[in-house]
């Protein structure tokens, strides 16, 4: 019997996906992947948190795609469902850029967001 298709939280692009490779296999220790998230903080709100971890949480939402994994805080998914995550290097800065379809506003240093929770019926419609 074939397992049936899940459900991602999140996507990533190549160029994302080949950074979380690179900060993995860099990392001191027993690295997998990524925990993405989010904190109450900035001007606008939220910030988007990410720290390499060793292992899953209970709860983690896990994202595998191209060889890189992420692990999604539980308390984020509905926050995080249907963004997209790349990785930019522009002439002044160099970091991940989050394109998040519940994002209502950023302020203006983009570091900072106001998220909303996404619909439930957009987790129905995925098939989740």
């Amino acid at each position: 019997m074939a397992a049936a298709s899940k459900f991602q939280v999140m996507t990533m692009t190549d160029t994302a996906a080949e950074r979380v490779r690179e900060l993995v296999d860099n990392a001191d220790g027993e690295a997998q992947g990524l925990r993405v998230g989010i904190k109450k903080g900035g001007c606008a709100g939220m910030e988007y948190t990410m720290e390499l971890v060793k292992e899953a949480s209970p709860g983690d939402d896990t994202v595998e795609e191209k060889g890189a994994k992420l692990f999604v805080d539980p308390s984020a998914v509905l926050f995080l469902l249907g963004t997209e995550m790349d990785f930019e290097v522009t002439k002044f800065r160099s970091g991940f850029v989050f394109k998040n379809p519940n994002e209502v506003s950023a302020c203006g240093c983009g570091e900072s967001v106001s998220l909303q929770e996404a619909d439930p019926a957009f987790m129905i419609g995925q098939g989740r």
